[in-house]
């Protein structure tokens, strides 16, 4: 019984010391630069049904369910998705907008876990009339999540994603 007290002890002092130094924040970004004007790009990262056309997640189950509400490319507008295990479940809502610059959305995955992330698309002028297009997302992670943290990076679970998506992106318009 005493062994079993000094185990349960050890065990219930690792996880606050894991609780402690995981990390309590994420921030993941990647930019591409496209061969199109920030007026040219913007409607393809403005309208939730046009980011369908270039994200890593609509190919990974193009049989998804879908829904949308709100009104398309304004705030208020959420997209709702519901698919396999490569793309789970949740839904995006936008929630501010800056013409040909910035959007900005709230995340909220339902599964395979809950959480909520912040979003944003931000185009900047390149060079010899160009865009620079940096898509990104921010969180905090919460316990127990926090901890898995510590073994897991969001930047490599989803970095590759953004870059796929970008790379999508840059074909779809540079070939247009």
């Amino acid at each position: 019984m005493e062994i079993a007290l000094y185990i349960l002890a050890g065990i219930v002092v690792l996880v606050v010391i894991l609780a402690l130094i995981a990390p309590k924040t994420y921030d993941v970004s990647r930019s591409i630069e496209i061969r199109k004007s920030r007026s040219e790009v913007f409607p393809y990262i403005k309208y939730l049904k046009k980011q369908d056309l270039w994200s890593p997640w609509q190919k990974r189950d193009p049989n998804m369910e879908k829904k949308f509400t709100g009104t398309d490319g304004e705030v208020g507008a959420i997209s709702y998705w519901n698919g396999n295990k490569d793309v789970g479940e949740g839904e995006q809502e936008l929630t501010k907008i800056v013409d040909n610059e910035r959007v900005e959305g709230e995340l909220r995955f339902l599964k395979p876990w809950n959480s909520t992330s912040n979003c944003y698309m931000q185009l900047k002028d390149a060079s010899n009339g160009a865009t620079e297009v940096t898509w990104g997302f921010s969180g905090k992670n919460k316990f127990p999540m926090s901890i898995m943290m510590i073994f897991m990076s969001m930047d490599k679970m989803v970095g590759k994603d953004f870059e796929e998506g970008l790379a999508s992106l840059k074909e779809m318009l540079e070939n247009e």
